[in-house]
């Protein structure tokens, strides 16, 4: 939560040379996994399409990234769920 509170105000507790490590890291998996960023806009676009369906989401805090393991890529999301959506029929 607090986390949360400190990204509204601007304020991060990690160092800028963190962050460029971190992103460093994205930008190797994504290559290591054959990724490119138009096709990860196009996942990201149609998660949304599909959950919108169901879920009133936070699209703007919501996070999409792949993650390397030993021998094997993962896709992790983290999307924020504001309220569930009625039963479609």
């Amino acid at each position: 939560m607090l986390d949360m509170i400190m990204k509204v105000f601007g304020r991060s507790e990690k160092k800028s040379g963190q962050i460029a490590k971190e992103r460093l890291q994205v930008v190797l998996i994504h290559d290591r996994a054959s990724v490119s960023p138009e096709v990860m806009d196009r996942l990201k676009t149609e998660i949304i399409e599909v959950i919108s369906k169901y879920m009133d989401i936070n699209k703007k805090e919501m996070e999409i990234s792949l993650a390397n393991d030993a021998d094997s890529v993962a896709l992790v999301a983290n999307i924020p769920v504001n309220s569930l959506r009625h039963a479609m029929k």
